[in-house]
């Protein structure tokens, strides 16, 4: 069986909903990063690097949101949330899951994990001022030029569409308003009316 280490709020949901999606049997654990549990001994062995997502399988641990969306769409190819048979597709959402990995979560990480970047207060205090420019200008592009709509490959839902949600998520917090994009706004609601989602919501 799989297990799923998650965290409220974090990037781990869209895993979380994926596996909701695919109608997976998983165990969840929830790491409490208020206790500073993603530093463990015990969660360390899980995960290294010391964060969230990390998933137990049969085979090993998988970490890394991209690497694990695309592991449940293999792994449960009937719930057809991913186009594994269009080669071109595929690479389109892994482009796009890439994207929100490699930059729109790092311009967030600026805002709350300044640590990571520079020591001095004042460095950090820039960087959380740049937040709602970069994160807006993510999601004006976003907007504009990677989702087709309604979901993010156009008709056909993916992994994708989970981690586009989770990620809209925390724009608010970031100082950007989501009725501005109205695409996003009508993704952002039509993943809320999926049971898939709605089980995940319910499960924090």
């Amino acid at each position: 069986m799989l297990t799923l280490y998650t965290t409220p709020g974090t990037c781990a949901l869209a895993t979380h909903i994926a596996l909701e999606e695919a109608g997976a049997t998983f165990e969840l654990v929830k790491v409490d990063f208020s206790q500073n549990a993603q530093r463990s001994a015990a969660y360390l062995e899980v995960n290294p690097k010391g964060r969230v997502p990390a998933l137990v399988t049969d085979q090993g641990i998988l970490t890394e949101t991209p690497a694990l969306l695309l592991y449940v769409a293999q792994m449960y190819p009937a719930a057809g949330l991913a186009p594994l048979e269009d080669p071109f597709a595929l690479a389109r959402m892994q482009a796009f899951n890439s994207y929100l990995c490699a930059t729109v979560h790092i311009n967030h990480a600026h805002g709350r994990r300044g640590a990571r970047w520079a020591d001095q207060a004042t460095s950090h205090a820039d960087m959380l001022q740049k937040v709602p420019q970069t994160m807006g200008d993510c999601t004006a592009l976003i907007e504009r030029d990677l989702l087709a709509g309604p979901w993010v490959l156009g008709d056909r839902y993916s992994v994708a569409d989970g981690y586009l949600y989770t990620i809209a998520r925390w724009l608010k917090g970031d100082g950007v308003v989501v009725a501005d994009f109205p695409k996003l706004a009508a993704h952002m609601a039509a993943m809320e009316a999926r049971p898939a989602v709605q089980r995940m919501l319910a499960a924090y």
